[in-house]
């Protein structure tokens, strides 16, 4: 054992002494590490990590899978109660944000509807107070309220005297019964990425209703012993047994008749969105891993057959193999450490960069937390990798055989047999940096012609803000249109502001989805918009055919629309003017005579389709449909002003202080800024995606610059014999450059090969985060090669070079 330690301290002191290989495979491990562990934290910390809810495995969202997970009905929730092997089932809803009043002063807070049932299956037990009662969960039931626990602390100061206390929502006052504990807001990121949870109210479902808009989840426990399968059976099949028994168009029976119900675990639904990328991530990390791996074991390769010719005198001499492979053993364990630590360091400072750097509205990156668990894994990993790259290091060099060991390594270095292993590692590397570049170069390209696209409308110099009007002051259609006029007339009389309108969206930013109905055609959903006069040329939009909206289309007049080129094409076949259109369906639709067609607009930002566009004027909005956009969407109004939009905040908060004291305000913002955060996911995508190419791209370069530098140190007597028989410096500089060229072209082909094979994946994976399935261009494809490229050169150059540069008779020397 003290021979053991004595010859693992030898080696380790020798290293130390020498500190440069130690410090280049530590370093390139640690990359690799480092990378991996950022992600596998931030994985742990969001799709692994347990629900806080007792045996939250039993948990299940049921309902049809859509692209946001399991989505349900009131009315298919209905038909869900009283499924076998099902203890208890619940439902829940975000809901437009409601007005409160908080100490005389009005604010717009995030709310969420739950039924009676959702907290007993969840297992919630309140941080204070009580759940809703079955009567107050009824329509027209008593008003009460329940807070969030971050609304508590901030608006009370967590005061346990809340509860009885009256909380004024819409105008009228509710009793506060309760308080949700401070996790509860988990739930709500299914619905709001930042999880914000302020007020709680009940659903209030009808006891039979006919609600069939899927923008509801239900929450149900499994018996113990139940499985998932089983229940998704039974939601199918109730789901079917539904739809059977309605009456509605054959294109919605063959569109329901291809929708999957099922039932999925709710660890799952709580990520469906972030679950795609957070495994691009992985998967780009252990890329990143797997090169370090063969760079390290490149490395240690060539540090084994340098020390051939050492280990070959060794065994001559009636060494042992613990004594043989042991400073190999040694150096790989002190990597391993050393490289597991830096990776972990690495990891620390990536994440803490990252949680300043990207909103929580994107990725909660607080839920990635470097724990004992992960730096144990970091160690294991790295500590592992060492050993194995040693290992095959040890293997290779003794195959060869003591004899061939003490020949070559003292006549001429290694010969090619030995080289053969590093160029195919080399290989290896620059096909899996191709394959991480091609997805960094596709986000590269798309975020570029996103900063380049047609919105179709202008962003510059408007300011924008919400107003959901309180329901007791403004409880129709007229109401809401008469405070509209108000406000607009506020704020078009203001010095410095050349328009001012209102509508129920944005050019960009938010959608509302509804159905539509040509006579004698079968339905449709588009986007739709109630907007007031002047919209269009506020927001820069063209007409391109008929008129706009006037101070003519009011209620009473005959009922008009506009829409915009898509819908035209697509459903009229490009002649629309003169047409009907039936907006929403049933007494809450509105039969409309098409004026105008405009251009086409990007109301999901530029990365995102050009929909289909229903615009009514916000005067002619029966009083019907007004409640059904209320319910989803607050107003929105925006100025288009002279300078800075910013600096009229204050106007606009004044224009409607002036008519509405009462009426709240929110989200500010320029229209400008509600575009760049359209393409948000993207821009993070790229920046985790693009540091993980680059890394590939460093660990391959250094893997071939140490390759080939040490295949020219190897072959020194080789290139002075070359150059005494005549060869001039730069035939060895080409050809030196030429096998450097070669390595990186077959990685280059084997990449691209890969790549492609993996084309169905990847064109999903741009189609949910870009809006484009045009997974490869070729201008990607060329500007991968030419990186590649010329980072090869450039790492094969200086081996060139101190080629050309070798002296005859030096190298010659000793013969």
């Amino acid at each position: 054992m003290n021979i053991w330690l004595a010859e693992i301290w030898r080696a380790w002191r020798a290293s130390l002494r020498r500190p440069g290989f130690l410090l280049l495979a530590t370093g390139v491990l640690a990359l690799g590490i480092g990378a991996s562990v950022a992600v596998f934290a931030l994985i742990e910390g969001t799709l692994l990590k347990p629900l806080p809810y007792p045996h939250a495995q039993q948990l299940v969202a049921v309902g049809m899978m859509t692209d946001d997970g399991a989505g349900t009905s009131p009315e298919l929730h209905q038909h869900l109660v009283g499924m076998q092997g099902v203890e208890s089932i619940g439902i829940v809803t975000s809901l437009a944000p409601s007005n409160v009043m908080i100490g005389g002063r009005p604010m717009q807070v995030p709310t969420m509807l739950v039924d009676h049932d959702l907290l007993p299956t969840l297992g919630v037990h309140l941080a204070l107070g009580r759940n809703f009662s079955a009567a107050e969960d009824q329509p027209n039931g008593p008003p009460v309220v329940m807070l969030g626990y971050a609304f508590w602390k901030n608006h009370y100061g967590g005061n346990p005297q809340i509860l009885g206390q009256s909380l004024v929502i819409e105008g009228k006052p509710h009793t506060i019964i309760g308080v949700l504990p401070a996790g509860f807001g988990l739930l709500g990121r299914i619905f709001d990425l930042t999880g914000q949870i302020d007020v709680v109210l009940p659903a209030a479902l009808p006891a039979s209703s006919h609600d069939d808009g899927t923008n509801y989840m239900s929450v149900a426990r499994l018996a113990p012993g139940v499985g998932i399968a089983a229940v998704s059976a039974q939601v199918n099949a109730r789901a079917r047994t539904l739809y059977a028994s309605e009456s509605m168009t054959t294109s919605r029976k063959n569109w329901l008749a291809q929708q999957h119900f099922t039932a999925i675990s709710l660890q799952s639904q709580m990520h469906v969105v972030a679950r795609g990328i957070l495994l691009l991530f992985q998967a780009s990390a252990l890329l990143v891993l797997l090169i370090a791996l063969v760079n390290l074991g490149n490395l240690m390769l060539l540090r084994s057959l340098a020390r051939g010719h050492d280990g070959a005198v060794r065994r001559a001499l009636g060494a042992s193999l613990w004594r043989q492979v042991l400073p190999a053993l040694a150096d790989a364990l002190l990597i391993g450490v050393c490289a597991s630590l830096v990776g972990v360091l690495l990891a620390w400072a990536s994440l803490d960069v990252l949680r300043h750097a990207v909103s929580a509205e994107l990725i909660d990156l607080n839920a990635a937390v470097l724990d004992g668990r992960t730096m144990l894994l970091a160690l294991m990993v790295g500590v592992t990798a060492a050993l194995i790259a040693a290992g095959l290091g040890v293997w290779r060099s003794r195959r060869m055989g003591d004899m061939g060991h003490l020949r070559e390594g003292g006549r001429s270095g290694f010969g090619r047999t030995d080289q053969r292993l590093g160029r195919v590692l080399v290989v290896t590397q620059v096909a899996l940096a191709t394959a991480l570049l091609v997805v960094a170069g596709l986000f590269l390209h798309a975020l570029y012609d996103a900063a380049h696209a047609q919105l179709g409308f202008s962003d510059q110099r408007i300011l924008t803000m919400e107003l959901a009007p309180v329901k007791s002051s403004y409880p129709d259609a007229a109401s809401v249109q008469q405070l509209a006029q108000q406000v607009l007339g506020q704020l078009r009389g203001q010095s410095g502001v050349e328009a001012a309108v209102a509508s129920t969206n944005l050019p960009v930013g938010q959608q509302l989805n509804l159905p539509m109905h040509v006579p004698g055609g079968e339905p449709f959903n588009a986007q739709f918009r109630a907007i007031s006069p002047g919209f269009f040329p506020a927001f820069g939009i063209a007409l391109r055919e008929g008129r706009p909206f006037d101070q003519g289309d009011v209620r009473g007049g005959e009922a008009v629309a506009i829409i915009n080129r898509e819908l035209a094409e697509h459903v009229y076949g490009g002649h629309a003017l003169g047409k009907i259109i039936d907006v929403y369906q049933g007494p809450e639709g509105v039969e409309a005579r098409i004026v105008g067609v405009v251009a086409n607009t990007s109301q999901y930002g530029p990365l995102g389709p050009q929909p289909p566009i229903v615009y009514l004027p916000l005067a002619q909005t029966p009083d019907k449909l007004i409640q059904v956009v209320r319910s989803f969407e607050p107003m929105r109004f925006a100025i288009r002003v002279h300078g800075d939009p910013l600096a009229y905040r204050d106007v606009m908060r004044e224009a409607v202080a002036r008519v509405a004291p009462t009426q709240p305000i929110a989200n500010m913002r320029t229209l400008a800024s509600i575009v760049e955060s359209t393409t948000a996911d993207a821009r993070l995508d790229l920046l985790l995606i693009g540091v993980f190419a680059v890394l590939a791209l460093v660990l391959a370069s250094a893997g071939l610059y140490a390759v080939m530098a040490v295949s020219v140190a190897a072959r020194e007597r080789e290139i002075g014999v070359r150059m005494a028989l005549g060869s001039s410096a730069s035939r060895l500089l080409a050809w030196v450059l030429r096998g450097g060229v070669i390595q990186i072209g077959t990685g280059l082909v084997i990449g691209v090969v890969l790549t492609l094979v993996a084309a169905r994946s990847l064109r999903k994976l741009m189609f949910d985060t870009l809006g484009t399935d045009s997974a490869f261009d070729p201008w990607t494809l060329l500007a991968v090669a030419v990186l590649l490229l010329v980072a090869g050169v450039l790492a094969c150059l200086l081996p060139a070079l101190r080629a050309a540069r070798v002296a005859p008779m030096h190298a010659l020397r000793g013969e």
